[in-house]
């Protein structure tokens, strides 16, 4: 392996002696300084020598090879054809990305790209295979079957990629790849990039680069007196109350946008529902899902209409979203690598950004190693109180009213005002308004969550919601009683909506709403029984999701119609 470069001081891209075409495509692109890894990367690749490159996620890794790859493979020449450049990466979405960067920087040069990869009709594929590409940007699985339908020729290719290879190892590609490798060129230039170099990735590069410069991009370290751009934090809680203490954290934190990521699928499926429930934008992601599936979920995350994207870390792999304002683990990553790459996917392009983890008290030594690979202390903080979140809640509230008060937009309102004036105090009339805007009354204040019994559970147990009985709240109704709404998983309902609903329409606490069991045809809501009576007379004629709903009390299983089951 050649020998770790140390970064040199680059203004620009002109210095890095790229092709006049490609720099001015940056430049109409508005890129005006290279990353740290471009600096490092590109001249070497220019020259002709193979790299091998360590950078985190959102570092810029992309344009550190494929400016490089554009520039050796040159303008198209009519009548060429072949594949000159095969960029293999781990997952759909990245290949998405990469062919989009590679067309956009490439495009002056009439470079054609192409990406290949699963859940796209084959018949394209080799339709624009055969009218002749420039680029391949593959993912390992598809680009094997490709080769072993004779329909992907390698022979030409001059500059081979591997990026995200540690994920690819992960992902089991390795077999694939050495056969991949197998059918190209022995004489090309390769890169291999990876968030990680682990021994896996190290024999990896030993075994298809030749005589490597190696280039590290060391994790970033705020300057003295300045603030980190990832803000990390931890916070001790017991697994029985996680779902609570995350929901709270959540709460004080305000995410813009935000991926939790939890172990298993049957844990994200309960989390999901947990959060649903009570009232928060969440979506699932995992292995159990259909592409198309996963792509409607990506599209409403990224749309805004979710705001929680509760995932696997195989499922979120190679995810192309532009920014996460917050990264949370609901548990501690087994590896100090796979903290690496969750937490890199927040704070990119010099944004700000948070990542959060949640420690059950046996895995303060999985934090240590954390802190002992990535040379950073990650500062342990309590759970937020009740009176942490209402305290939050009025600033929150104080923000909204002076950007109100700064915009002047409240002139329709002065009459009511000054009509209250005449019999209240003016400063009684504003606190008024202001407790109308406080949700203090619905804080789960009954539980202390960082010294509960372990006994007892907020998360699939008796204080909270089990496998597909999201609760409106943790503590078990007294004198419950069970509603009948004809709607159901079929019409794509969601605890939130019907907590949203029936909290609007009957004008009651979203705590007063218990454990919610959606089936395929209709739901069971579990409410109190003094309150059953007026939340089904407020209900008649509501809508959910533009469905107006049947509401009754529940018949009980055995007067329940085939129809409605």
């Amino acid at each position: 392996m050649g020998a770790w470069r140390t970064i040199r001081v680059m203004t620009d891209f002109a210095s890095l002696g790229l092709d006049p075409a490609l720099l001015s495509a940056l430049t109409a692109l508005g890129y005006e300084e290279p990353t740290a890894i471009q600096v490092e990367a590109i001249p070497p690749l220019l020259a002709g020598s193979d790299v091998l490159g360590q950078a985190a996620t959102g570092t810029g890794k992309t344009a550190a090879f494929a400016l490089p790859m554009l520039n050796r493979i040159g303008k198209r020449v009519e009548g060429q054809r072949g594949i000159r450049g095969l960029i293999l990466v781990p997952t759909r979405e990245l290949a998405m990305q990469v062919a989009e960067a590679v067309h956009k920087y490439g495009r002056v040069l009439d470079v054609h790209v192409l990406p290949i990869f699963g859940g796209q009709s084959l018949s394209v594929q080799f339709r624009a295979l055969r009218r002749g590409v420039d680029v391949v940007v593959a993912t390992p699985g598809r680009a094997l079957d490709h080769l072993r339908r004779e329909s992907l020729d390698l022979r030409n290719v001059e500059f081979l990629v591997l990026d995200e290879a540690d994920e690819m190892l992960d992902m089991g590609f390795a077999e694939d790849l050495e056969a991949i490798v197998a059918a190209l060129p022995k004489v090309r230039q390769t890169a291999l990039f990876s968030a990680t170099i682990a021994p896996r990735v190290r024999t990896l590069a030993k075994r298809y680069l030749t005589k490597p410069v190696s280039v590290t991009i060391a994790n970033e370290t705020a300057a003295p007196g300045k603030k980190p751009r990832v803000r990390e934090v931890a916070y001790v809680v017991q697994r029985a109350h996680k779902a609570a203490a995350l929901a709270r954290i959540i709460d004080m934190e305000a995410p813009t946008s935000a991926i939790i990521f939890c172990r298993t699928r049957t844990e994200v499926d309960e989390l999901t529902q947990t959060l649903g429930g009570r009232g928060y934008q969440a979506e699932a992601i995992h292995g159990g899902l259909s592409q198309e599936q996963r792509d409607r979920v990506l599209k409403r995350f990224r749309e805004g209409t979710s705001e929680l994207l509760v995932a696997t870390d195989v499922a979120a792999r190679g995810l192309d979203i532009d920014h996460l304002s917050h990264v949370f683990n609901f548990d501690v990553p087994s590896s100090p690598d796979a903290y690496v790459h969750r937490i890199g996917r927040t704070g990119r392009a010099g944004r700000e950004g948070v990542a959060i983890t949640l420690a059950e008290a046996r895995e303060r030594r999985l934090l240590h190693n954390i802190e002992m690979h990535t040379k950073r202390k990650i500062p342990v903080q309590n759970v937020p109180t009740v009176h942490d979140l209402r305290a939050r809640r009025l600033e929150r509230t104080q923000e909204m009213l002076t950007e109100v008060l700064e915009a002047q937009e409240f002139g329709a309102f002065r009459p009511l005002v000054e009509s209250l004036a005449v019999s209240h105090d003016i400063f009684d009339i504003a606190a008024a308004a202001i407790s109308m805007l406080d949700r203090s009354r619905d804080d789960d204040d009954v539980v202390d969550i960082s010294s509960v019994p372990q006994s007892q559970s907020s998360f699939g147990g008796g204080s909270g919601p089990g496998p597909g009985k999201p609760r409106g709240n943790f503590a078990p109704l007294a004198d419950a009683t069970k509603i009948w709404l004809g709607i159901g998983r079929m019409d794509s309902v969601r605890p939130a909506d019907i907590v949203g609903a029936i909290a609007n329409e009957a004008r009651i606490s979203s705590r007063d709403i218990g454990a919610i069991d959606i089936a395929d045809r209709f739901s069971l809501v579990e409410v109190p029984q003094s309150l059953a009576e007026g939340i089904i007379t407020a209900m008649r004629g509501a809508s959910i999701r533009g469905k107006k709903v049947t509401i009754r009390h529940d018949r009980g299983p055995k007067k329940r119609t085939e129809r409605e089951s």
